[in-house]
């Protein structure tokens, strides 16, 4: 397996093309029951070790499962080493780097669904989603804070991005990973089926956006999804690693568990990105005043309507 210890993971910079090998733990959580999830997760951890996985990527809240309702304060873990919970991924992350999501619960008691980044028994990087979705059968903001930044971050493999879910469906967020550096974007879900016809399938949409996000960023972009079934509806599993030419590098199956392995090869990147020049060519700087402008206009325009 490819691995070596540093000192402060967080700080590790990628300066030369690698390959290394992501495992896509598209599992099927038992809803609210931690410690059979905990169980899995070191099953899953087992079996990517075999297989000579050097990243495992489990989906949004593979700790807990989705629809919790009011047992999302029950479950609710602290993201620190004192965390008898999070110290045990903790120390699973020496075997291997891990991409894992729980329900966090802060100082002043309010839950965030949390993705961490783990590497070498430390926390190199947490998001907190970011957009709640609160709409059709979903009631996150009952329950849950949303995050307030989105940071690429170093990791021995390169830089990424994270983001969980509803995250990947406002644009603008993977726009800042991207121009924050990020080679690499990791999106995690809980995405499930709600019985539409094929051309309103949650599947498609969200297959679509992200390989469109490895298109236009010339990024690979690794989605992994749950499995299963609860009053939410049905988890279709399906995830995929695309290329920065926006190939599929690996896919996995449709509504069954499964850890699938592809290998990564950042080799890749430059001939993707000198063949659409798209960084280079794009304007932060343009975007950043435009949509200065268009804030200042809605403010005055409602500053009028007061």
């Amino acid at each position: 397996m490819f691995y070596f210890a540093v000192e402060n993971p967080a700080a590790f910079c990628y300066n030369r093309a690698m390959k290394f090998n992501v495992g896509l733990a598209q599992i099927a959580p038992v809803l609210g029951d931690v410690p059979a999830n905990l169980a899995l997760h070191h099953e899953v951890i087992s079996d990517a070790r075999a297989r000579g996985v050097d990243l495992l990527i489990f989906p949004e809240l593979a700790l807990t499962g989705y629809g919790l309702g009011d047992r999302a304060y029950d479950v609710a873990i602290r993201a620190a080493a004192d965390d008898p919970i999070f110290a045990d991924l903790l120390a699973a992350s020496e075997q291997l780097d891990l991409v894992t999501s729980f329900v966090e619960v802060d100082e002043r008691h309010r839950l965030y669904i949390s993705a961490a980044y783990l590497c070498g028994g430390r926390l190199v990087h947490l998001h907190r989603k970011i957009y709640l979705p609160t709409y059709g059968l979903f009631n996150e903001s009952r329950h849950f804070t949303p995050g307030g930044s989105a940071r690429a971050f170093d990791t021995r493999f390169g830089r990424m991005g994270l983001l969980i879910c509803e995250d990947l469906w406002h644009a603008s967020l993977p726009y800042v990973l991207w121009q924050d550096g990020a080679d690499i974007l990791i999106l995690i879900s809980a995405s499930a089926e709600h019985g539409q016809g094929e051309a309103l399938s949650t599947a498609g949409k969200v297959l679509s956006m992200t390989r469109a996000y490895a298109l236009q960023f010339t990024d690979f972009v690794i989605h992994v999804n749950q499995t299963g079934r609860d009053d939410i509806g049905r988890y279709w599993g399906g995830s995929v690693i695309y290329g920065p030419d926006a190939a599929v590098i690996v896919q996995g199956p449709r509504d069954e568990a499964a850890v699938v392995v592809g290998e990564i090869d950042t080799a890749l990147l430059a001939p993707a990105r000198r063949a659409l020049p798209l960084l280079r060519d794009e304007r932060p700087d343009l975007v950043i005043r435009e949509l200065r402008r268009i804030a200042k206009k809605e403010r005055a325009s409602a500053e009028r309507a007061d």
